[in-house]
């Protein structure tokens, strides 16, 4: 069979390679494709021969058994037989119809549902493939976007906006959308892509009693050294003390007091897990437990009550990760707004201390020593002694053991609260509003829950009285697809869903207010003059981008709103919205139905009553007679 080509978009044939005239061009009346009519094997009788197909409709118009395919054939010549349409208009149709049609025959898109082609690229009106996101707030493909640049293009291809240089000759990929479009495709087929990820860990019970050091540690101490078997059965996100019923080893739990060499043996007891950071615990679920060791001058320490410093504000890149300089201020993400939620839930916080504190008289002498569970009763921000934002916390204890430096013989009762004399310049002061989940009983004279207790969301290993082990499994919550989607387009300053969303020329996605307020108070020119007091040339002024080294001072003159990722944001949490209605209207008569069942339980259950009562009423005259 001979090949047959059509002719390309600049009006070459590709079989000839030569670009006929307009007498020589024939159009196919479906798909309006040119060709040459030299090179077509059977040509029709004469040009004006309106009803002509070109090869490739006329192959799939006697293809019979496909019928997606026939009815794609007669919607296009649908269109093309409407007259009320110009040719632009029924150019539009036809491409709007082939894109939603695309890849029809084979498999249907699986992810329309969810973005609706609003992220379509512009060329090939697909999923964007290795998306590229132009600082303009378009999505191209990879492949379509560097043809495009191949073609001498430095613009736009919707905008008209001019490209930035280095963006042309290396284009990034904006990889937070491309995992949410993995994410949706995944969620869409049902079932997770790719092999099965393979996890290499150490049971608890194959692990040394002691934290050892490997061979590969280079430097003395632990710093590279490997933690021992965990002796509690609590779960790594366990809130308050730790009772005897979870030390199957000693039988008497973690008590006030306790005390060991290195924040190693410290975590193999529960009481402060990790082995650097200050403060254990989840952004959305509160801190377990925090460590004072003089990581920042900013702290107090007056034993019943400290003034805690929350963590972040350095800069821990390349041979910086020993430096105590703070280089930008601390807000309430992560590990702070974990204490900042213990903050207003009320939990309790379990508190270790390190002898590296050097500035307390309660620290201890070596090593690190538990000192009970302590309750944060506010929390702000101010300027610290370095002259940045840092977060502060106000922490009291409240536990049911005496401290290690008291003679006292009972634990602590509740106190009024210190005054704080930083809290007149705080801002952002957050204090709790309603009863706290740990407080005092003054019936039964002690500290303990008056709320339930968060429950955990970890595994945990427990152990039978037969000596079987059984790993317990939390339930998790299950997360819808809209979620996780919202979970993927996340801030990278503040961590949350992306509101007004910029896409810098690197590929990194902002909040448009957490980016200019990261720069806020910076200008764009800086003014230099020298010492003989003639002024120097001004200088542009080197804005990085907060994920990266490269400079974005030329987008933040002018930063557009990716408006296709807002649009896809904002369907999702409508979405997201309307599940969560219609699952708490869907419990609602679940539970108006559960309520029905009981209520014609109760009423038949008591209809008995009565008859019973009833029977016995008729029978007690035949009894007194009897008698």
């Amino acid at each position: 069979m001979a090949q047959q080509l059509p002719c390309d978009s600049d009006g070459q044939c590709m079989l000839c390679k030569q670009k006929p005239s307009p007498s020589q061009t024939l159009a196919c009346r479906t798909c309006a494709t040119p060709w040459h009519l030299s090179c077509l094997p059977s040509p029709p009788l004469s040009l004006s021969d309106t009803h002509w197909d070109c090869p490739d409709c006329s192959d799939l118009s006697n293809h019979q058994p496909v019928a997606p395919s026939a009815h794609l054939l007669s919607a296009i010549r649908h269109i093309q037989s409407d007259a009320s349409l110009t040719d632009h208009q029924k150019a539009k149709k036809r491409q709007q119809l082939l894109a939603g049609a695309g890849g029809s025959s084979a498999e249907p898109s699986k992810t329309t549902d969810i973005f609706d082609g609003s992220l379509n690229c512009s060329f090939c009106m697909q999923l964007p493939e290795r998306p590229v996101t132009t600082p303009c707030g378009h999505n191209f493909c990879l492949r379509c976007f560097e043809k495009w640049i191949g073609q001498g293009k430095r613009t736009c291809a919707n905008c008209r906006a001019l490209i930035p240089a280095k963006m042309a000759s290396q284009p990034r990929i904006n990889s937070q959308l491309a995992m949410a479009i993995r994410l949706a495709k995944v969620a869409k087929s049902g079932g997770p892509s790719g092999a099965p990820k393979t996890y290499h860990f150490v049971h608890n019970e194959d692990r040394p009693d002691t934290a050892f050091t490997t061979e590969r540690a280079k430097k003395t101490g632990k710093a590279n050294a490997c933690s021992g078997k965990i002796f509690v059965t609590v779960p790594p996100d366990h809130f308050g003390p730790i009772p005897a019923e979870n030390d199957p080893t000693r039988n008497r739990g973690v008590l006030v007091g306790d005390t060991w060499g290195d924040r190693l043996e410290c975590r193999q007891w529960g009481a402060h897990l990790p082995h650097v950071a200050g403060i254990a615990g989840q952004s959305a679920y509160g801190a377990q437990s925090v460590a004072l060791s003089g990581g920042y001058e900013d702290d107090e320490d007056h034993g019943e009550w400290f003034l805690y410093t929350g963590s972040g504000g350095r800069d821990l890149t390349g041979n910086k990760r020993t430096s105590k300089v703070q280089s930008f201020d601390q807000s309430f993400t992560s590990l702070n707004e974990a204490l900042r939620l213990s903050c207003k839930k009320g939990f309790p916080v379990r508190v270790v201390r390190s002898h590296k504190e050097k500035r307390s008289s309660y620290a201890p002498e070596s090593g690190v020593r538990y000192d009970g569970v302590y309750r944060i009763e506010k929390c702000w921000r101010k300027d610290g002694i370095q002259g940045l934002k840092v977060c502060r916390y106000l922490f009291v204890r409240c536990d049911n053991e005496p401290a290690p430096w008291t003679s006292d013989e009972c634990g602590d009762r509740p106190r009024p609260l210190p005054k704080i004399d930083e809290l007149k310049g705080a801002e952002g002061v957050t204090e709790r509003k309603g009863d706290p989940s740990w407080d005092y009983d003054e019936e039964k004279g002690c500290w303990l829950w008056k709320k339930p207790p968060p429950e955990s969301r970890k595994s945990v290993e427990t152990v039978h009285k037969d000596g079987t082990k059984v790993r317990v499994k939390r339930k998790a919550k299950d997360v819808s697809v809209k979620e996780r989607l919202l979970k993927e387009f996340g801030c990278q300053i503040c961590r949350k869903v992306l509101s007004s969303p910029l896409t810098t020329p690197c590929a990194h996605n902002f909040c448009k207010a957490c980016l200019e307020g990261a720069f806020s108070g910076q200008s764009f020119i800086r003014n230099r003059a020298c010492q003989s007091g003639r002024t120097l040339r001004a200088q542009k002024s080197v804005m990085k981008c907060p994920s990266c080294s490269n400079d974005i001072a030329d987008f933040l003159q002018n930063p557009q709103v990716n408006r296709e990722m807002m649009g896809v944001i904002e369907s999702l949490q409508s979405q997201a919205e309307e599940d969560e209605k219609s699952e708490e209207s869907s419990d609602k008569n679940d539970e108006n139905l559960h309520d029905a069942m009981e209520v014609s339980k109760s009423t038949d259950s008591s209809e008995k009553v009565l008859e019973e009562i009833k029977d016995s009423d008729l029978n007690q005259p035949h009894k007194r007679r009897k008698e």
